[in-house]
């Protein structure tokens, strides 16, 4: 399927503030960028670089007072995703060796500290994509979306201790969990056609049977109409921006429609 998708953001900086936005969505194996735009005004210079994780990340100054930031992209991408029942645990001896990262604990998501409640989520399940998926749905159908539970410091226990959360919540205990069953798991923020409230968003992948899968335990089921625009170990590494000085946030609008062939 072709969606277009877009953020626009109002923000304002008491002076000159050195940013790092991470807006753009990148094509490769899952998706193409069939066109773009990207404006920011009153126009500052941009550097843009690759990160560590393979994402594409804006540096620019913000100017002092109002500035506004507007990304809107075409993709293609699949309407579906994969789903692999059954598909074995990938064996750490091998693992790619860019996959080997996203076994260890980070910020948000301690790993070390979570293998009962991994154990506890996939008790009954097979080794690889099924624990995966067994965590994922111990997540959708035990705790409760809910807004203003969390703060930018929560990490992955204090979610499992209150059952409650949003998309980045979720993520963080999914992926805990995975890793603390040795099963490398990552951090995906992005777009989801269709998601209600419409806002950005994030997911997470776990890596079995030789490959990448995509588990979002705010869903009931499997959803395509996915964009993926940065990949980390948790909310650290995928953050859409990173200021170095007071930088707020007035108002974000995310859009996401399908475009319909002719």
């Amino acid at each position: 399927m072709r969606l277009d998708a877009s953020c626009e953001m109002s923000l304002t900086a008491d002076s000159p503030t050195p940013l790092v936005a991470m807006l753009r969505p990148r094509s490769g194996v899952g998706q193409w960028v069939v066109s773009e735009a990207y404006e920011i005004e009153p126009f500052v210079p941009v550097v843009e670089y690759v990160d560590g994780y393979g994402n594409l990340c804006q540096r620019l100054t913000a100017p002092k007072g109002s500035f506004r930031i507007r990304v809107e992209a075409t993709i293609e991408t699949a309407d579906t995703i994969a789903v692999e029942r059954g598909a074995p645990f990938t064996s750490i001896s091998e693992l790619p060796d860019d996959v080997l990262q996203f076994l260890l604990p980070s910020r948000y998501c301690p790993s070390d500290k979570t293998e009962d409640a991994a154990r506890e989520f996939a008790s009954s399940a097979k080794p690889g994509y099924d624990q995966a998926e067994a965590i994922r749905k111990h997540i959708h159908e035990r705790f409760e979306y809910k807004y203003g539970v969390s703060s930018a410091s929560s990490d992955a226990l204090d979610t499992l201790k209150v059952k409650k959360g949003v998309c980045r919540d979720f993520s963080h205990v999914g992926i805990s969990l995975c890793r603390s069953l040795r099963i490398p798991a990552r951090m995906v923020v992005g777009y989801l056609y269709k998601l209600d409230p419409m806002d950005l968003h994030a997911w997470f992948e776990a890596f079995v049977g030789g490959r990448w899968y995509t588990f979002d335990a705010t869903q009931p089921e499997p959803r395509g109409g996915r964009v993926a625009v940065a990949y980390g170990r948790d909310a650290a590494d995928v953050a859409i921006f990173t200021e170095y000085g007071p930088v707020e946030m007035k108002n974000m609008k995310v859009r996401v429609d399908e475009v319909r062939k002719q």
